[in-house]
C-alpha cells in the first residue's frame, strides 16, 4: 500500500474513529474552525386583559332624586365636570340661612370690636362674638358640603359609559350611576412563572395584541411588577401599558403578549465539530499548541449552520471539523484549513405561559 502511495490505516486503538489519517505519520492533517459566541434569548408569550388608565364607578354621596344628568353616553368629559344633579332645595335654604345668619353675626362682632375699642365691652362679651362669629363661618361651610354632596362630578378626564338612570330615579349610595373611564392608555395584568423574577424589570418592551385581532401589534412596556409570587399557582403578576391611539381598543379585551428576555451567552460551533459516543456529545478542542483535547459539551440552541452549546470553550478557541476520525487526547495536529467563525442567527425560544385553556394559538 506504501509502494502504490495508499493512506495506510492507523494503529492507535485511541482513536475516535479508526479512519485513516490525512497523511501516513506525524502530525493529523485537520481543518479548524475559531469558536464565536451568541446569546440565546427567550420570548415570554402570556395572556392578559386590559383595563383602563383610570377607571371610576360614580355613586352618590347620599339619598335623594336625580334631578337632572348632563351628560350623554360615550361623551368625554374633563375633570371636576358636573355629571348628575340631586334634589337639593332643602340644602339650598339651609345654604340661604347660613350666608344669613353669618351675615348678621359679623354685624355683631364689629359692634363688639367698636365698643371693645371705646373701653366699654367686657372680655366676656369679645370672647361670645369671636366664638359665634366661628360658629356661623363652620354652619356656612356645613351648608355648602350639603348642597355640593348633591351634586355628582368627574374625578378624573375619561369617557362616559352608558347611562342607565332618568330624571326621577330615587338612587341611593349604593346606586351605580355611571362608569368613567380614562382609557388614552390601557393597563394589561398577566402573570409569568416565578422562574422569570429579575429577568423583568419595569419600563422593559413588549408587544401586545388583540386576541380577535392577532394581526395587530402594539408596543407598550412593562408598568410595575407585584411585590410577591402567588404561592398558590407560583406566578409574578406583571401589568404592562399600550397607548390606544384612535381609541380604538376598550378595557376588558383579551391581549396576547410577547416579551423577549435576556439570555445568556454561550459558544457557537459548527455542526460538523459535534461528535457521539457513549459519554454523550463532544468536540474535538485545540491547545495553544495545537494539541488535541475533548470538550463534552450540551446543546442549548440548534441551527442548520450553526449549534450554541454549554461547554469549556470561549471565543476565539478551536475545534476541529475534518479529520476528527483520527485524533485522541494529546494528538498533535496540523491545521491545513481555518475556516470562519459562524455567524448564527440565533433565534428566541418561546416561553408559552397561555396554557392549552387560553384559547391562544401555539407558537
Amino acid at each position: 500500500m506504501r509502494a502504490a502511495g495508499l493512506p495506510i490505516p492507523a494503529a492507535d486503538g485511541g482513536s475516535a474513529g479508526g479512519g485513516p489519517r490525512f497523511q501516513g505519520g506525524g502530525a493529523t492533517r485537520v481543518i479548524a474552525q475559531e469558536v464565536t459566541t451568541a446569546t440565546a434569548g427567550e420570548r415570554l408569550v402570556a395572556i392578559g386583559t386590559a383595563q383602563a388608565l383610570r377607571s371610576v364607578t360614580l355613586t352618590s354621596e347620599v339619598a335623594g332624586t336625580l334631578e337632572d344628568v348632563t351628560v350623554s353616553s360615550g361623551e368625554w368629559v374633563d375633570a371636576g365636570a358636573l355629571i348628575a344633579q340631586l334634589n337639593a332645595e332643602v340644602q339650598q335654604l339651609a345654604l340661604a340661612r347660613a350666608e344669613l345668619g353669618l351675615r348678621d353675626t359679623r354685624s355683631r362682632a364689629a359692634r363688639v370690636a367698636q365698643l371693645r375699642d371705646s373701653g366699654s365691652a367686657t372680655q366676656v362679651q369679645i370672647d361670645d362674638a369671636e366664638l359665634a362669629l366661628n360658629r356661623a363661618e363652620l354652619d356656612l361651610r356645613d351648608a355648602q358640603l350639603e348642597l355640593r354632596r348633591r351634586q355628582i362630578t368627574a374625578p378624573v378626564s375619561g369617557w362616559i359609559g352608558l347611562i342607565a338612570l332618568e330624571p326621577g330615579n330615587q338612587i341611593t349610595p349604593n346606586t351605580e350611576l355611571v362608569q368613567l373611564d380614562d382609557r388614552s392608555q390601557l393597563l394589561v395584568n398577566f402573570d409569568v412563572p416565578e422562574r422569570f423574577v429579575g429577568l423583568v424589570s419595569a419600563g422593559d418592551a413588549l408587544e401586545a395584541s388583540p386576541l380577535s385581532r392577532p394581526s395587530e401589534v402594539l408596543t407598550g412596556r412593562v408598568r410595575a411588577i407585584d411585590a410577591r409570587v402567588d404561592q398558590g399557582n407560583r406566578t409574578l403578576r406583571i401589568q404592562g401599558e399600550i397607548d390606544n391611539d384612535g381609541d380604538r381598543l376598550r378595557p376588558g379585551m383579551a391581549f396576547r403578549i410577547t416579551m423577549p428576555l435576556p439570555g445568556e451567552d454561550y459558544p457557537v460551533v459548527d455542526p460538523l465539530a459535534i461528535q457521539w459516543d457513549r459519554g454523550g456529545a463532544f468536540v474535538w478542542a485545540l491547545d495553544d499548541e495545537n494539541r488535541a483535547r475533548r470538550a463534552g459539551i450540551e446543546i442549548v440552541q440548534r441551527r442548520d449552520d450553526a449549534v450554541l452549546v454549554r461547554a469549556d470553550l470561549s471565543a476565539g478557541d478551536k475545534v476541529v471539523l475534518e479529520g476528527v476520525q483520527n485524533l485522541r487526547p494529546g494528538a498533535e495536529v496540523n491545521i491545513v484549513a481555518l475556516q470562519p467563525a459562524p455567524q448564527p442567527d440565533i433565534a428566541q425560544q418561546t416561553v408559552d405561559t397561555t396554557g392549552p385553556a387560553s384559547g391562544a394559538p401555539d407558537i
